[in-house]
């Protein structure tokens, strides 16, 4: 059995090691997780857009949970539940979207009846009231994204079917937490430079209204896939 365990270790530390490759890959690919830890860097602070992370990665921890106890079976035999979870997720980023979209409209309004002191002091304003709780943010937006369900749900199976045993599972957990946190950690401490954040104090209106159309592309693109899903 030793010999049998020790010979099995090169293969494990191959699956492991390509996880590490793919699972940055996916990372990479910019989505709503990206778009929404920029953003809360350049609006907010380092500090809310790291809750954010934490968020994110505890998403990537339930999804690869639940990829590791036959989430792709549960969704080939339950078609239905994707086009739920789906249509979930669809609603709740055209909701964030329309709500980027109305707070851009209200502060062009109000820049019209603003003194210049005021106006110097809009972008503080503007984003008061909408990130104040970015750990659940980050959480939703990622059990929200339809990358995360797609990665989760078919490439990541791979790795979660692997016969590698209760250490090797925890270690594919492992690496999906820590490569999650670090390479959106990164993208937040990056964003949040002053001179991004100065940046984004001139561009604003511009930037927040993009991240509006963003949000709610991703989400009427999945209320139409939930629909041919037959929610």
């Amino acid at each position: 059995m030793g010999e049998r365990f020790l010979g099995a270790l090169p293969d494990m530390h191959s699956l492991l090691a390509s996880l590490v490759v793919v699972q940055l890959i996916a990372l990479m690919m910019p989505g709503p997780d990206f778009f929404f830890v920029t953003r809360t860097a350049v609006s907010q602070s380092r500090g809310k857009a790291i809750l954010g992370v934490l968020g994110i990665t505890v998403g990537c921890g339930v999804w690869a949970g639940l990829s590791m106890v036959g989430l792709h079976i549960l969704f080939e035999t339950a078609g239905w539940l994707r086009g739920i979870v789906t249509g979930l997720g669809g609603a709740y980023l055209l909701w964030m979207g329309a709500n980027l979209l109305l707070s851009v409209w209200k502060s062009r309004r109000a820049a019209a009846h603003l003194t210049a002191a005021a106006e110097t002091a809009e972008p503080e304003l503007q984003t008061e009231g909408d990130m104040r709780h970015p750990f659940l943010f980050g959480l939703f937006t990622n059990l929200s994204n339809a990358k995360a369900i797609i990665y989760f749900g078919s490439v990541f199976t791979t790795f979660a079917a692997a016969d590698l045993g209760l250490a090797g599972k925890l270690a594919v957990l492992g690496i999906v937490l820590l490569e999650t946190f670090l390479w959106f950690g990164f993208v937040a401490l990056v964003f949040g430079l002053p001179q991004m954040r100065r940046g984004y104090q001139r561009m604003s209106r511009v930037i927040d209204a993009a991240a509006g159309v963003i949000f709610a592309g991703f989400g009427a693109a999945l209320l139409v896939e939930a629909v041919r899903l037959g929610i």
